[in-house]
C-alpha cells in the first residue's frame, strides 16, 4: 500500500494543476467539541444561553459580503482570555477586530475559534466578517449552488488564562468482569507568559444523579503550555449509553487560582465502546444492525424525533454546516450518526487527470485533510457519533488517500467511511440497511 500511494503522490505532483487554496491561518484555535463556561454552578447546569461569560452577538449589518456586528468587553472579563466563536458561514472569511485582521478561516461550514484577547479592548469592540465572494472553494462544495454571503450565529467567550480547552471520553471493559472503565480527560490550556498553578475539580454524576467520582487536581503549566487531566470511573455495563438506552452521565468542571473560581462547566457524556469488527459496527461488544437514512445536517429535534419513531437508528449527514443542536439531540434520543466531512466534488466529474477532480490535486490536499479533523474533532466526543465519512460523491485520489491516513493516525476504532472509493483501500466498510 506505501508503495502505491508514493507512485500516485509522485505521478499527481508531476500533474498539479491549481495554486493551492488558502487553509485556516494560525490565528484560530484547534477544533473541539462545544464549550460553555459560566461564572456559577448553577448557569453551568442550565439551559445553553447566554450568561456573564457568553454573549452572542446581535445587530448586524450587512454590505455586500462584509459583516459587522459591535461587541462590549466587561471589566469583569479583566486578566482574562476573550475568544469569539463563529458557527458558520457560507463561504471562507475573514475576520477583523477594530479593522485589524485576527484570522481567515477556510472552511465556513464548521465552527470556528479565534483567541482575539490581544486585538479587543475594554468596552465597545468592533468585529467584521468578510466572506469569500466568489468561494475559491466551491469544487469542494458541489451540493451548494451560488449562495449568497452569510454569517451564522457569533459569540464572544470568556475564560481564565488557564482554561478548560476541550473533553474527551475513552471507554473500554474491565478485565475482571463485566463493567466497563471509563475514562475522561480534561485539556487544559494555559496562555500564560508565566507558569500558573490552578485547582481542577471534578465531579461525576450517574443518570440518577449519585456521585461516582468527586475529587480535585492541581496543575501548574509553564508559558502557553497544554496538559490533561485525566480521571477513572467505573459504569456498571446497564448505565452504558446506547441507541435503546441513551443513558448519560453529568460532569461537573470547576477551576479555582488563588482561592477563586474561573469558570464553572457542565457537560452531558455518553459512555460506550464503538469499534468496526468484522466489516460489522459493535457498541459496547453487540452488533448493532444499521437502518440509515439521509438527513440534512440542519434537521430540527422535531425532525429527528420523527426519523427516530418512524425506524431510523442512524442518520447518514449530508454535507454542510451542522446545527449546534442537532448531535445533543441525538445523544439524547439514542439516534446514531455517521458524520460527514463537507466535500463534494461532484460537479468536477470523476477525471484524475489534470484538470479533473480536485480529489487527485496535491494543491487541495490541505483543504481536504482541514475539513475531515474540523468535522471529527468537533464530533468526536458525541456517544451518538459512530462513524465519520471523509467525502461524499467525490473521485477518489491522493487528497482522499492521504486524509484517511491522517484520521487513522488518531487510533479512533470508529470506522472511517468514504463510499465511492469503489473497493479502494482507503475506506472502512461499513453495511447499511
Amino acid at each position: 500500500m506505501k508503495i502505491l500511494l508514493a507512485l500516485i503522490t509522485l505521478f499527481s505532483l508531476c500533474g498539479a494543476w491549481a495554486q493551492s487554496p488558502r487553509t485556516t491561518s494560525s490565528g484560530c484555535e484547534p477544533p473541539r467539541g462545544d464549550i460553555r463556561p459560566a461564572p456559577t454552578q448553577e448557569a453551568a447546569d442550565g439551559p445553553a444561553a447566554d450568561n456573564a461569560y457568553i454573549r452572542t452577538l446581535g445587530a448586524w449589518t450587512q454590505e455586500g459580503n462584509r459583516f459587522a456586528a459591535p461587541f462590549t468587553v466587561p471589566f469583569s472579563w479583566a486578566n482574562r482570555q476573550v475568544l469569539l466563536r463563529i458557527d458558520g458561514a457560507s463561504a471562507g472569511y475573514e475576520v477583523r477586530i477594530g479593522g485589524r485582521t485576527a484570522a481567515f478561516v477556510a472552511d465556513g461550514n464548521a465552527p470556528a475559534e479565534i483567541n482575539v484577547t490581544r486585538m479587543v479592548r475594554e468596552g465597545r469592540n468592533e468585529l467584521e466578517i468578510v466572506v469569500d465572494d466568489p468561494a475559491p472553494t466551491a469544487a469542494l462544495e458541489s451540493w451548494k449552488s451560488d449562495p449568497a454571503p452569510a454569517v451564522g450565529r457569533a459569540q464572544v467567550l470568556s475564560q481564565p488564562t488557564l482554561r478548560i480547552r476541550d473533553v474527551l471520553v475513552k471507554t473500554w471493559r474491565s478485565a475482571d468482569d463485566g463493567d466497563f472503565t471509563a475514562e475522561v480527560a480534561v485539556a487544559m490550556k494555559s496562555d500564560a507568559l508565566n507558569p500558573r498553578t490552578s485547582r481542577v475539580e471534578y465531579e461525576l454524576l450517574t443518570p440518577s444523579g449519585l456521585r461516582v467520582v468527586a475529587a480535585h487536581q492541581d496543575l501548574t503549566l509553564d508559558m502557553r503550555r497544554e496538559d490533561t487531566v485525566r480521571f477513572l470511573a467505573r459504569i456498571p455495563a446497564d448505565s452504558l449509553w446506547s441507541p435503546e438506552h441513551p443513558h448519560r452521565y453529568t460532569l461537573r468542571l470547576r477551576t479555582r487560582h488563588a482561592g477563586r473560581y474561573d469558570e464553572y462547566q457542565t457537560h452531558r457524556l455518553g459512555f460506550r465502546t464503538a469499534e468496526l469488527r468484522d466489516a460489522r459496527l459493535y457498541i459496547n461488544e453487540r452488533p448493532v444492525a444499521l437502518r440509515a437514512c439521509e438527513a440534512s445536517p440542519q434537521s430540527t429535534p422535531e425532525t429527528l424525533v420523527r426519523l427516530r419513531a418512524e425506524g431510523c437508528n442512524t442518520l447518514q449527514l449530508q454535507p454542510g454546516s451542522v446545527a449546534p443542536h442537532l448531535y445533543d439531540t441525538c445523544d439524547s434520543l439514542g439516534l446514531l450518526v455517521i458524520a460527514q466531512a463537507p466535500v463534494d466534488t461532484s460537479r468536477s466529474g470523476d477525471s484524475r487527470r489534470k484538470g479533473g477532480n480536485p480529489s487527485n490535486d496535491p494543491a487541495w490536499r490541505g483543504a481536504y485533510l482541514e475539513r475531515a479533523e474540523t468535522s471529527y474533532h468537533t464530533a468526536k466526543r458525541h456517544p451518538s457519533v459512530v462513524a465519520f465519512s471523509l467525502a461524499r460523491r467525490a473521485a477518489n485520489g491522493i487528497c482522499l488517500y492521504e486524509t484517511y491516513l491522517a484520521m487513522k493516525r488518531h487510533g479512533d476504532r470508529r470506522p472511517f467511511l468514504y463510499p465511492e472509493a469503489a473497493g479502494e483501500w482507503n475506506a472502512d466498510t461499513l453495511p447499511l440497511q
